[in-house]
Protein backbone atom coordinates (compact mmCIF):
# COMPACT_ATOMS: atom_id res chain seq x y z
CA UNK A 1 0.00 0.00 0.00
CA UNK A 2 1.11 3.49 -0.65
CA UNK A 3 -0.75 6.52 0.49
CA UNK A 4 -0.37 9.55 -2.17
CA UNK A 5 1.02 12.92 -1.82
CA UNK A 6 -1.78 14.39 -4.06
CA UNK A 7 -2.65 15.94 -0.52
CA UNK A 8 -3.01 12.47 1.13
CA UNK A 9 -6.25 11.87 -0.50
CA UNK A 10 -6.03 8.09 -2.17
CA UNK A 11 -4.31 4.93 -1.42
CA UNK A 12 -3.51 2.08 -3.23
CA UNK A 13 -2.73 -1.21 -3.14
CA UNK A 14 -1.73 -3.70 -5.63
CA UNK A 15 -1.05 -7.71 -6.27
CA UNK A 16 -0.52 -10.58 -8.89
CA UNK A 17 -0.14 -14.18 -9.06
CA UNK A 18 0.94 -16.94 -11.97
CA UNK A 19 -2.18 -18.26 -13.40
CA UNK A 20 -2.91 -21.85 -12.19
CA UNK A 21 -2.46 -23.46 -16.23
CA UNK A 22 0.64 -21.07 -16.65
CA UNK A 23 2.30 -23.21 -13.57
CA UNK A 24 1.19 -26.67 -14.82
CA UNK A 25 2.56 -25.37 -18.26
CA UNK A 26 6.48 -23.89 -16.70
CA UNK A 27 5.54 -20.58 -17.93
CA UNK A 28 6.11 -17.31 -16.13
CA UNK A 29 3.45 -14.71 -15.32
CA UNK A 30 2.58 -12.65 -17.97
CA UNK A 31 1.04 -9.85 -16.07
CA UNK A 32 2.78 -6.87 -14.89
CA UNK A 33 1.27 -3.27 -13.01
CA UNK A 34 2.93 -0.27 -11.66
CA UNK A 35 2.15 3.02 -10.22
CA UNK A 36 2.91 6.39 -8.96
CA UNK A 37 2.14 9.04 -6.17
CA UNK A 38 3.45 12.38 -7.31
CA UNK A 39 2.28 15.90 -5.61
CA UNK A 40 -0.41 16.61 -8.63
CA UNK A 41 -1.27 13.31 -9.64
CA UNK A 42 -2.23 9.49 -9.13
CA UNK A 43 -1.16 6.72 -11.98
CA UNK A 44 -1.95 3.26 -12.47
CA UNK A 45 -1.62 0.35 -15.11
CA UNK A 46 -1.93 -3.25 -15.44
CA UNK A 47 -0.68 -4.59 -18.60
CA UNK A 48 -0.83 -8.33 -19.34
CA UNK A 49 1.57 -9.93 -22.05
CA UNK A 50 -0.05 -11.72 -25.15
CA UNK A 51 -0.38 -15.48 -24.96
CA UNK A 52 1.03 -16.42 -27.99
CA UNK A 53 3.88 -14.46 -27.65
CA UNK A 54 7.46 -16.45 -26.46
CA UNK A 55 8.37 -14.11 -23.86
CA UNK A 56 5.53 -11.73 -23.82
CA UNK A 57 5.69 -11.20 -19.91
CA UNK A 58 9.46 -8.93 -21.09
CA UNK A 59 6.86 -6.47 -22.59
CA UNK A 60 4.56 -6.28 -20.12
CA UNK A 61 6.56 -5.20 -16.81
CA UNK A 62 8.98 -3.07 -19.13
CA UNK A 63 5.70 -1.60 -20.84
CA UNK A 64 4.06 -0.61 -17.60
CA UNK A 65 6.86 1.25 -16.06
CA UNK A 66 7.48 3.12 -19.49
CA UNK A 67 3.99 3.73 -19.55
CA UNK A 68 3.99 5.47 -15.85
CA UNK A 69 7.27 7.02 -16.96
CA UNK A 70 5.85 8.71 -20.09
CA UNK A 71 2.95 10.09 -18.17
CA UNK A 72 4.80 11.66 -15.46
CA UNK A 73 6.64 13.36 -17.93
CA UNK A 74 3.70 14.60 -19.89
CA UNK A 75 2.20 16.12 -17.31
CA UNK A 76 4.64 18.74 -17.65
CA UNK A 77 3.80 19.45 -20.78
CA UNK A 78 -0.06 20.98 -22.67
CA UNK A 79 -2.83 18.74 -21.76
CA UNK A 80 -4.16 18.72 -25.24
CA UNK A 81 -1.29 16.84 -26.21
CA UNK A 82 -1.18 14.76 -23.17
CA UNK A 83 -2.15 11.29 -24.63
CA UNK A 84 -0.72 11.85 -27.75
CA UNK A 85 2.60 12.67 -26.36
CA UNK A 86 2.23 8.78 -23.62
CA UNK A 87 1.86 6.92 -26.74
CA UNK A 88 4.31 8.33 -28.92
CA UNK A 89 6.69 8.03 -26.01
CA UNK A 90 6.07 4.69 -25.31
CA UNK A 91 6.25 3.39 -28.40
CA UNK A 92 9.84 5.27 -29.31
CA UNK A 93 11.03 3.46 -26.21
CA UNK A 94 9.21 0.37 -27.50
CA UNK A 95 11.32 0.92 -30.61
CA UNK A 96 14.69 1.32 -29.89
CA UNK A 97 14.11 -1.81 -27.46
CA UNK A 98 13.01 -3.86 -30.62
CA UNK A 99 16.17 -2.63 -32.33
CA UNK A 100 18.58 -3.55 -29.53
CA UNK A 101 17.31 -6.72 -29.39
CA UNK A 102 17.85 -7.70 -32.82
CA UNK A 103 17.02 -10.26 -34.87
CA UNK A 104 13.87 -9.50 -37.28
CA UNK A 105 12.07 -6.34 -36.41
CA UNK A 106 8.20 -8.39 -36.97
CA UNK A 107 9.58 -11.60 -34.83
CA UNK A 108 11.26 -9.50 -32.26
CA UNK A 109 8.05 -7.08 -31.64
CA UNK A 110 5.42 -10.26 -31.42
CA UNK A 111 7.72 -12.06 -29.32
CA UNK A 112 8.34 -9.53 -26.67
CA UNK A 113 6.44 -6.69 -26.99
CA UNK A 114 2.83 -7.29 -27.07
CA UNK A 115 0.98 -6.44 -24.24
CA UNK A 116 -2.72 -5.11 -22.99
CA UNK A 117 -2.70 -1.98 -21.32
CA UNK A 118 -5.77 -0.74 -18.44
CA UNK A 119 -5.07 1.94 -16.74
CA UNK A 120 -6.18 5.05 -14.62
CA UNK A 121 -4.92 9.05 -13.92
CA UNK A 122 -6.31 11.07 -11.32
CA UNK A 123 -5.70 14.47 -11.34
CA UNK A 124 -7.13 16.82 -8.80
CA UNK A 125 -9.50 17.70 -10.94
CA UNK A 126 -10.37 15.33 -13.43
CA UNK A 127 -9.57 11.72 -13.63
CA UNK A 128 -9.08 9.58 -16.60
CA UNK A 129 -9.73 5.51 -16.97
CA UNK A 130 -8.76 4.29 -20.43
CA UNK A 131 -7.51 0.87 -21.83
CA UNK A 132 -6.13 -0.52 -24.99
CA UNK A 133 -6.98 -3.70 -25.51
CA UNK A 134 -9.18 -6.61 -22.76
CA UNK A 135 -8.67 -6.63 -19.02
CA UNK A 136 -11.25 -5.65 -16.15
CA UNK A 137 -12.09 -1.67 -15.08
CA UNK A 138 -14.32 -1.33 -12.38
CA UNK A 139 -14.90 2.33 -11.35
CA UNK A 140 -17.21 2.97 -8.00
CA UNK A 141 -18.26 -0.80 -8.31
CA UNK A 142 -19.59 -0.37 -11.54
CA UNK A 143 -17.62 -2.74 -14.23
CA UNK A 144 -17.18 -1.23 -17.55
CA UNK A 145 -16.66 -3.82 -20.57
CA UNK A 146 -13.42 -4.40 -21.97
CA UNK A 147 -14.34 -6.17 -25.51
CA UNK A 148 -14.46 -9.03 -26.01
CA UNK A 149 -12.64 -8.46 -29.51
CA UNK A 150 -12.85 -10.74 -32.69
CA UNK A 151 -11.34 -13.96 -32.57
CA UNK A 152 -10.05 -13.30 -29.13
CA UNK A 153 -7.83 -10.92 -30.01
CA UNK A 154 -7.29 -7.57 -28.79
CA UNK A 155 -5.20 -4.54 -29.80
CA UNK A 156 -2.06 -4.06 -28.66
CA UNK A 157 0.01 -0.74 -28.65
CA UNK A 158 3.28 -2.50 -30.30
CA UNK A 159 1.01 -3.13 -33.25
CA UNK A 160 1.56 0.57 -34.54
CA UNK A 161 5.39 -0.51 -34.94
CA UNK A 162 4.38 -3.11 -37.10
CA UNK A 163 2.30 -0.88 -39.47
CA UNK A 164 5.22 1.61 -39.22
CA UNK A 165 7.57 -1.03 -40.22
CA UNK A 166 5.42 -2.30 -42.88
CA UNK A 167 4.45 1.19 -44.51
CA UNK A 168 0.95 1.35 -43.32
CA UNK A 169 -0.73 3.83 -40.71
CA UNK A 170 -1.24 3.05 -37.65
CA UNK A 171 -5.53 1.73 -36.67
CA UNK A 172 -7.84 3.34 -34.71
CA UNK A 173 -7.71 0.70 -32.39
CA UNK A 174 -4.20 1.20 -31.61
CA UNK A 175 -5.52 4.39 -30.06
CA UNK A 176 -6.17 4.68 -26.08
CA UNK A 177 -9.63 4.20 -25.17
CA UNK A 178 -11.23 6.53 -22.81
CA UNK A 179 -13.85 4.02 -21.03
CA UNK A 180 -14.63 7.19 -17.99
CA UNK A 181 -13.89 10.98 -17.74
CA UNK A 182 -15.11 12.15 -14.44
CA UNK A 183 -14.17 14.32 -11.79
CA UNK A 184 -12.12 13.45 -9.27
CA UNK A 185 -14.31 14.59 -6.43
CA UNK A 186 -16.57 11.32 -7.77
CA UNK A 187 -13.79 8.89 -7.67
CA UNK A 188 -14.60 6.54 -4.19
CA UNK A 189 -12.49 3.74 -5.73
CA UNK A 190 -11.15 2.28 -9.02
CA UNK A 191 -9.75 -1.27 -10.25
CA UNK A 192 -7.24 -1.94 -12.96
CA UNK A 193 -7.04 -5.80 -13.36
CA UNK A 194 -6.07 -8.07 -16.09
CA UNK A 195 -8.44 -10.45 -17.83
CA UNK A 196 -7.60 -13.25 -15.43
CA UNK A 197 -9.50 -11.15 -12.71
CA UNK A 198 -12.56 -12.09 -14.30
CA UNK A 199 -12.18 -15.65 -13.09
CA UNK A 200 -11.73 -14.31 -9.55
CA UNK A 201 -15.38 -12.23 -10.07
CA UNK A 202 -17.21 -15.41 -11.36
CA UNK A 203 -15.84 -17.81 -8.42
CA UNK A 204 -16.89 -14.85 -5.90
CA UNK A 205 -19.36 -17.76 -3.93
CA UNK A 206 -17.04 -20.39 -4.41
CA UNK A 207 -15.32 -21.96 -1.19
CA UNK A 208 -11.40 -21.09 -1.41
CA UNK A 209 -9.22 -24.10 -1.80
CA UNK A 210 -9.13 -26.21 1.77
CA UNK A 211 -11.36 -23.59 3.63
CA UNK A 212 -15.43 -23.43 3.94
CA UNK A 213 -14.88 -19.46 3.60
CA UNK A 214 -15.88 -17.87 0.13
CA UNK A 215 -13.70 -16.40 -2.34
CA UNK A 216 -15.56 -13.24 -1.75
CA UNK A 217 -16.86 -10.32 -3.65
CA UNK A 218 -14.64 -7.94 -5.38
CA UNK A 219 -15.73 -4.92 -3.36
CA UNK A 220 -13.11 -6.58 -0.48
CA UNK A 221 -10.39 -4.71 -2.14
CA UNK A 222 -11.07 -1.35 -1.88
CA UNK A 223 -13.45 -1.16 1.62
CA UNK A 224 -11.39 -3.85 3.92
CA UNK A 225 -8.47 -2.15 5.69
CA UNK A 226 -6.08 -4.98 5.39
CA UNK A 227 -5.41 -4.65 1.98
CA UNK A 228 -3.68 -0.74 2.67
CA UNK A 229 -1.95 -1.85 5.91
CA UNK A 230 -0.30 -4.96 4.55
CA UNK A 231 1.52 -4.07 1.23
CA UNK A 232 1.46 -7.86 0.35
CA UNK A 233 -2.34 -8.45 0.91
CA UNK A 234 -3.82 -8.48 -2.06
CA UNK A 235 -1.42 -11.02 -3.78
CA UNK A 236 -1.89 -13.54 -0.81
CA UNK A 237 -5.49 -13.26 -1.22
CA UNK A 238 -5.14 -14.18 -4.54
CA UNK A 239 -2.28 -16.74 -4.05
CA UNK A 240 -5.03 -18.21 -1.52
CA UNK A 241 -7.53 -18.68 -4.01
CA UNK A 242 -5.34 -20.10 -6.41
CA UNK A 243 -3.83 -22.56 -4.22
CA UNK A 244 -3.54 -26.24 -4.57
CA UNK A 245 -4.76 -28.70 -2.18
CA UNK A 246 -4.23 -32.22 -1.33
CA UNK A 247 -6.72 -33.43 1.71
CA UNK A 248 -7.39 -37.23 2.35
CA UNK A 249 -10.78 -38.28 2.06
CA UNK A 250 -10.95 -41.22 4.47
CA UNK A 251 -14.49 -42.80 3.76
CA UNK A 252 -13.39 -43.02 -0.06
CA UNK A 253 -9.88 -43.98 1.42
CA UNK A 254 -8.35 -41.84 -1.09
CA UNK A 255 -6.41 -38.19 -1.59
CA UNK A 256 -8.64 -35.61 -3.14
CA UNK A 257 -6.81 -32.75 -5.19
CA UNK A 258 -8.48 -29.53 -5.36
CA UNK A 259 -6.52 -26.96 -8.06
CA UNK A 260 -6.50 -23.42 -7.62
CA UNK A 261 -9.52 -21.32 -8.92
CA UNK A 262 -7.88 -18.75 -11.19
CA UNK A 263 -6.30 -20.63 -14.57
CA UNK A 264 -4.80 -17.26 -16.01
CA UNK A 265 -2.27 -15.27 -14.94
CA UNK A 266 -4.74 -12.34 -12.37
CA UNK A 267 -3.23 -8.88 -11.15
CA UNK A 268 -5.28 -6.03 -10.15
CA UNK A 269 -4.42 -2.55 -8.93
CA UNK A 270 -6.77 -0.70 -6.61
CA UNK A 271 -7.36 3.26 -6.05
CA UNK A 272 -9.30 4.40 -3.67
CA UNK A 273 -10.58 7.19 -1.98
CA UNK A 274 -8.77 7.72 1.38
CA UNK A 275 -11.16 7.35 4.29
CA UNK A 276 -11.65 11.04 6.07
CA UNK A 277 -10.82 10.92 9.69
CA UNK A 278 -13.55 13.70 10.37
CA UNK A 279 -15.90 12.23 8.09
CA UNK A 280 -15.73 8.79 10.48
CA UNK A 281 -15.64 10.62 13.93
CA UNK A 282 -18.68 12.34 12.86
CA UNK A 283 -20.25 8.75 11.55
CA UNK A 284 -19.50 7.61 15.73
CA UNK A 285 -21.06 10.22 16.86
CA UNK A 286 -23.99 9.76 15.37
CA UNK A 287 -23.84 6.27 16.02
CA UNK A 288 -23.61 7.15 20.04
CA UNK A 289 -26.74 9.27 19.95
Amino acid sequence: MQTCTMQGRFDIAAGSVTGRDHVLAGRNNQDAYHWACLPHAVMAVVCDGCGSGKHSEVGAKIGARLMIAAMSCAMQGPAHAFWYRVRQDVLAQLRCLAEQLGGDFPSTVQDYLLFTIVGALVTPWRSFCFSLGDGVMVVNGDQIPLGPFPDNAPPYLAYALLDAHNGRPSALSQEFQMQRVLPTTAVQSIVLGTDGLETFLQAATRPIPGKRTTVGPLQQFWQEERYFTNPDAVRRTLALVNREVIQPNWEAQRLDRQGGLLPDDTTLVVIRRRPDPREEASGARLCQR
